[in-house]
């Protein structure tokens, strides 16, 4: 198991090199002077000069390049001249000296995700803790409710196998796939945020950290969380309601299900105690992808509730062109779908003890 887990985080190291690199030069192609941004309309030639400098941006791209790996890296060599892109200043690193050798300093820091272009300066890393809990909360929440949901239909609907009531599930679950979640996010927003008011009480935009009426303080408004919650969850419950009739139907025409029968067994204590924990591994792939993207992914619902998530901040990143903050939010997301890749694995192993770790 401890080896195995050094082999997925050596090779997600790997595929973030690979992600780092795709959108450095992705991003860095597009048109537009990221000193003139940063400084908006207030730029003469003298603050230009000086911005490109301390930032890098006079240096050609592939320099660039290396600084933003040696930015981004835990392990990372700086320069101890002041006047150095690199120099390893302590406004803007937090890192602790390994050895130097010479003018190199050898240090294990935080990832340095750099400034935010539109935000005053304003470090990334501070943008998306402000933003990434929300998305979570949003996602757990989205996700808890399509696994509860999802898994007691889905045993329900392969008990009743090819019955109107399988039928009726069976829709459902296509219309779930099918509806986009913009679409579905705006007729719930207007459906019960609008029309039903009056009865439910919910709004049609909010999150979930709102100001008092007194302007005072912030409080937590958790009736903002279960429209788009619901929303959000919608498409992965019918993956799982699928995943799992189909998942319990074989299970159910296995050997040892027959035997566990055959022992006097109610069809209840089949599939509690022998059929639901070997079912539940295509439910857990499909869960974790969805969960990973969801952080990511959860664009639309954000932005038509006004959510003040990672997603919604994307999208205004997008139309400011605030590199930065695109650049380190991909990078965050990628980082997150590798550990949540190598938890489900290990939760495999404790689900169907015939799964080995090689």
């Amino acid at each position: 198991m401890f080896q195995y887990i050094i082999n997925k985080i050596f090779y997600g190291f790997l595929t973030l090199f690979g992600v780092v690199t795709v959108i450095f030069f992705l991003f860095n192609v597009l048109p537009g002077d990221p000193a003139r941004m940063m400084l908006d309309q207030r730029e003469d030639t003298e603050q230009l000069q000086n911005i490109r400098q301390k930032y890098g941006f006079d240096k050609p791209v592939f320099t660039q390049y290396l600084y933003y790996l040696n930015d981004v890296s835990p392990l990372s060599l700086h320069s101890s001249n002041t006047d150095d892109y690199t120099f390893l200043s302590e406004g803007k690193y937090t890192a602790q000296k390994l050895f130097t050798i010479g003018k190199v300093n050898l240090v294990i820091k935080y990832p340095y995700l750099r400034q935010s272009f539109q935000k005053n300066g304003k470090n990334v890393s501070e943008v998306i803790a402000e933003t990434l809990p929300n998305t979570a909360v949003l996602a757990i929440f989205a996700i808890v409710i399509a696994l509860l949901l999802g898994i007691v239909l889905g045993i329900l609907s392969a008990l009743y196998k090819d019955t109107f009531f399988d039928r009726i599930i069976a829709v459902i679950s296509t219309l779930g796939m099918s509806v986009p979640s913009f679409f579905s996010a705006i007729l719930f927003a207007w459906f019960f945020g609008f029309v039903l008011h009056e009865y439910t009480g919910l709004e049609m935009t909010g999150s979930l950290y709102e100001v008092d009426d007194f302007g005072e303080r912030m409080r937590i408004q958790w009736k903002n969380l279960l429209l788009p919650a619901i929303v959000l969850g919608i498409r992965p419950l019918a993956v799982v309601i699928q995943l799992m009739r189909n998942s319990l139907l074989e299970t159910m025409n296995q050997d040892y299900i027959r035997t566990a029968k055959a022992k006097g067994l109610t069809m209840y204590q089949v599939i509690r105690k022998h059929a639901l924990k070997n079912s539940l591994n295509p439910v857990v792939t499909a869960i974790s992808g969805w969960f990973a993207s969801m952080l990511a992914g959860a664009v639309f619902v954000e932005y038509i509730f006004n959510w003040n998530g990672l997603g919604k901040e994307i999208v205004n990143s997008l139309n400011t062109l605030d590199l930065p903050v695109i650049m380190g939010s991909v990078l965050v997301v990628a980082t997150l779908f590798i550990l949540i890749n190598i938890l489900v694995d290990v939760i495999y192993s404790w689900l169907d003890p015939r799964i080995k770790l090689n």
